[in-house]
């Protein structure tokens, strides 16, 4: 997939490495999770336009929504369900070019075509996923795998 180009911003690298410094300030200054989600949903979803970015936080052996961006979202997903009950088993990232490919890909939203999810670990558990929905095919490669893990980490800190 070829990189995008905003001219304003940069390439997708570009914008992520100039949004990282940002990311790290802002959770670094403050201690409580929820509030950093939030925030960093935020960013990432300004800086970039995606159709849905967000948390599902680990609650009682489920995945419950947390902060996000976006439009009205699924509230529970069951671990091995979807795209981000299958990052959550598989403690991996997935990056899902078409989500209609994936088998069983819990829709909902229509207009979600792509997606990649990052497990947000605390010591070497799971404690949330990091969903990123696009309204687009072959969103999500291997740029924001690594720059979404590396803010995925900065979450549990």
């Amino acid at each position: 997939m070829a990189e995008h180009l905003d001219i304003a911003q940069g390439t997708k690298a570009e914008k992520y490495a100039t949004l990282f410094p940002q990311i790290e300030a802002v959770v670094s200054a403050e201690k409580d999770i929820i509030a950093n989600m939030a925030n960093v949903a935020a960013m990432i979803h300004e800086t970039f336009g995606f159709w849905w970015t967000g948390f599902y936080r680990v609650i009682d052996n489920e995945l419950v929504l947390g902060p996000f961006q976006g439009p009205l979202a699924c509230t529970r997903i069951r671990k091995g369900k979807g795209v981000c009950g299958t990052a959550w088993a598989q403690e991996a990232t997935q990056v899902v070019p078409d989500v209609d490919q994936f088998p069983g890909h819990i829709a909902c939203s229509s207009a979600s075509r792509s997606e990649i999810v990052v497990p947000v670990f605390s010591s070497s558990e799971v404690i949330a996923v990091l969903d990123i929905d696009s309204a687009e095919l072959n969103t999500f490669d291997t740029i924001d795998q690594e720059w979404l893990e590396k803010i995925a980490a900065l979450i549990a800190k």
